[in-house]
């Protein structure tokens, strides 16, 4: 793809903040936008639903501190101690939900992987099957809408891992990072691909632009990346993570290139998931062999950690993939907000 001019989600301006949708992410918003104190009761978390959209997206506020920040937010409040100890409860209540959901889960690498190396028989419940066969353009553009918050980002939440691997594991894991950030071409970022794409669709490819219209569903598979990425601690669950992304996505890739061809989405639309059939049907190798097994080597304790990073992954995808289905077989949007 020939270079051209940079798109929008090719800056470095910072999304606007929104508003808060319950107690805990309006108790963030107003602190962020005031400069002032964090103000809430604790026991609030204690309640929270921790799927719901409260705690995700105030969850989410506080990640982004990490990333771009929010226009007209001090930078200083990315280590607010009063912010970091709020978060801090939420991601207890988030991670204590899935260990609860996931106690029956596989315990090993070999048996939480297995399954994800066979394409299944039965694909009535996939997502991008659905949009292969059967998908609208307004339901791809709603697709896309919501991946935005990820793919405007991507691989950045992966990239935490780096310092925190060694030998094999990293210099496999470091190839893998090249080439989703381009391998050196600003161009071929995969997030700057995927802007290109929502410009086919008729979209804003502004970084953040539509986290208004984000349900909780989206923001805990977004988040679950920042928490993984952000805890030294659990570098095992984001090796898993980030290996479950791989394996599966050649895939649903491969489907939906042929969703966006199918409904005349455009050219940069198809080339993004085009792109990613080919690249991380070789990435899948190189993550299972050599960034798996070089941590292992290195770690085997981390074993558990990075089966439960895989199972965590596929129970908010899941969470996510019936939110979507369940809202378009009502013929309703599955966003939070219809677009225009």
């Amino acid at each position: 793809m020939a270079p051209h001019s940079p798109s929008p989600a090719a800056t470095a301006a910072a999304p606007r903040l929104v508003e808060g949708r319950g107690e805990l992410s309006r108790a963030v918003t107003d602190a962020l936008r005031s400069g002032g104190t964090l103000r809430y009761a604790p026991g609030e978390v204690l309640t929270a639903d921790p799927y719901g959209e409260d705690l995700q997206l105030a969850l989410y506020l506080l990640y982004e501190l990490h990333y771009r920040g929010f226009e007209g937010v001090d930078d200083a409040r990315e280590w607010d101690p009063d912010l970091l100890r709020l978060r801090q409860a939420m991601e207890a209540r988030f991670l204590d939900a899935m260990h609860t959901e996931l106690s029956d889960a596989p315990q090993t690498v070999e048996d939480a992987f297995a399954p994800l190396l066979v394409e299944p028989v039965d694909l009535s419940g996939s997502l991008s099957r659905y949009l292969e066969t059967d998908g609208e353009l307004w339901q791809l553009r709603e697709y896309a809408t919501l991946r935005s918050l990820y793919h405007l980002k991507e691989a950045d939440p992966h990239a935490w891992a780096i310092p925190r691997l060694t030998g094999r594991a990293k210099a496999a894991f470091v190839a893998i990072e090249y080439d989703e950030f381009g391998a050196g071409r600003a161009e071929r970022i995969h997030a700057r691909l995927f802007a290109d794409l929502m410009a086919d669709l008729g979209l804003d490819p502004a970084y953040g632009r539509y986290l208004d219209h984000a349900p909780a569903p989206l923001l805990a598979t977004v988040n679950l990346m920042s928490l993984f990425g952000l805890h030294r601690a659990l570098r095992g669950a984001l090796v898993g993570h980030f290996a479950c992304v791989e394996v599966t996505s050649p895939p649903g890739s491969r489907r939906l290139v042929k969703a966006m061809r199918r409904c005349g989405a455009g050219a940069a639309a198809e080339h993004f998931y085009a792109e990613h059939v080919e690249a991380d049907a070789v990435h899948e190798q190189v993550v299972r062999h050599d960034v798996i097994g070089g941590l292992l080597t290195d770690e085997p304790s981390l074993e558990a950690d990075v089966a439960f990073g895989c199972a965590a992954t596929l129970l908010l995808e899941d969470r996510l993939a019936h939110h979507i289905r369940d809202a378009w077989a009502q013929g309703s949007t599955a966003l939070r907000r219809p677009l225009p």
